[in-house]
């Protein structure tokens, strides 16, 4: 799991990426789109309780400590570099994540539509 930041309109206005990948294939299996505080992470978590996850490796923000148990949890930048890659990846196809561009959300609703509609494009293919 991890977390990437945006901005609507100005740098107050802070919207945040919060997604989970399989480590072993480097698929998405959840996101979600809020700001960067603890009930974010827990509906992240929550979208994830039917896989039956038994680990989890994350950064070292204070939420995941306080939310996850830490006989699940581990904190090494090791394995998430996958999930950094898409960070990148994302921020390159995205203008809008960008952190200087033109190119930039003036709504959240749009902010989030847009984020949204491209997570889902591109990382949940429709099978032929």
């Amino acid at each position: 799991m991890d977390e990437m930041w945006s901005f609507v309109g100005s740098k107050k206005q802070q919207r945040w990426l919060w997604h989970a990948i399989d480590h072993a294939t480097g698929a998405v299996l959840a996101y979600v789109l809020a700001p960067h505080q603890d009930h974010a992470l827990v509906s992240l978590i929550n979208l994830l309780t039917p896989f039956g996850i038994t680990r989890f490796f994350t950064d070292a923000w204070g939420g995941y400590e306080r939310i996850l148990d830490p006989t699940t949890h581990v904190v090494s930048k090791v394995y998430t570099q996958k999930i950094e890659r898409k960070h990148l990846t994302l921020r390159t196809r995205i203008k809008r994540l960008a952190r200087k561009t033109i190119c930039f959300s003036k709504s959240i609703l749009m902010h989030d539509i847009v984020i949204g509609l491209f997570i889902n494009r591109y990382e949940f293919p429709i099978l032929p």
